[in-house]
């Protein structure tokens, strides 16, 4: 069987356009990017999905793939996988955030470790919750979701020159600042707690100096925190859910599902 150069660039495109999407979003997205995860792995489960949803891609559109054309095709593929998996990241870090509030309110923010995902130090209450996350997100299938999204969109935003627009990032933009709001809003109890706590301890420093009320009031304000932690774990869970839910809701937006 013979094939000449573009009948072989063809074959080659409807598996190449379709793989740089998918390997965009599990380079980056939150769980899979993590520096624990081998490249290889990444890159295998890319390869497979792409190698199942490759005969239900609709038609690919007229463009040789070594044209500037399709260097365009190949940008906005990747432009799509590494937008949707941004998003979740964003969602993730409403939970670094709001760990990083919670560690500096009671006194941790000393206590640091490399978090996996970012490479960066950051407080080891935040990792605490930034890995409840990461298990909420794979004990509801978030990442099955986002697989089916993804596959979904090659329907509603198909394989073409034209594909994100200026007014999906202006969205994605608007909606970041959820991110810091969220993170805010999950710490706010425990920080309005840890808060008080300092202030009574402040009141009676202040009448009656010679206790060093202070020396005292570091371990209790950690333990009140850890303690703290442990009682409204699930209400952060729950702001975490709907958080998630709406990053959700805005990778459908600019997939078109």
């Amino acid at each position: 069987m013979n094939f000449t150069e573009q009948e072989l660039l063809a074959k080659i495109a409807l598996f190449f356009w379709p793989f740089v999407r998918i390997s965009s979003l599990f380079m980056v997205v939150p769980v899979f990017s993590s520096k624990s995860t081998p490249v290889k792995f990444r890159l295998l489960i890319s390869f497979l999905i792409t190698w199942v949803v490759m005969p239900f891609i609709p038609p690919l559109p007229d463009v040789p793939l070594m044209s500037y054309e399709g260097v365009m095709v190949t940008i906005q593929q990747m432009a799509i996988g590494l937008v949707s998996a941004f998003i979740l990241q964003m969602v993730f870090a409403v939970m670094l955030i709001g760990g990083q509030s919670i560690a500096y309110s009671m006194g941790l923010g000393f206590a640091s470790m490399v978090d996996p995902a970012s490479g960066v130090q950051v407080p080891v209450v935040a990792q605490i919750l930034v890995i409840s996350g990461s298990l909420f997100f794979l004990s509801v299938n978030g990442h099955l979701l986002l697989i089916e999204l993804l596959v979904e969109s090659f329907k509603t935003l198909p394989i073409d020159v034209i594909g994100l627009t200026k007014a999906d990032l202006w969205v994605i933009i608007i909606w970041s600042g959820q991110m810091f709001a969220g993170g805010v809003l999950l710490a706010l109890p425990i920080m309005s707690t840890v808060l008080f706590v300092n202030v009574s301890f402040g009141v009676a420093s202040k009448a009656a100096p010679q206790l060093q009320i202070f020396g005292v009031g570091f371990p209790i304000t950690i333990m009140m925190g850890l303690i703290l932690i442990w009682i409204l774990m699930p209400n952060v869970i729950d702001s975490f859910s709907l958080v998630l839910s709406e990053g959700f809701q805005l990778i459908k937006q600019v997939l078109r599902v």
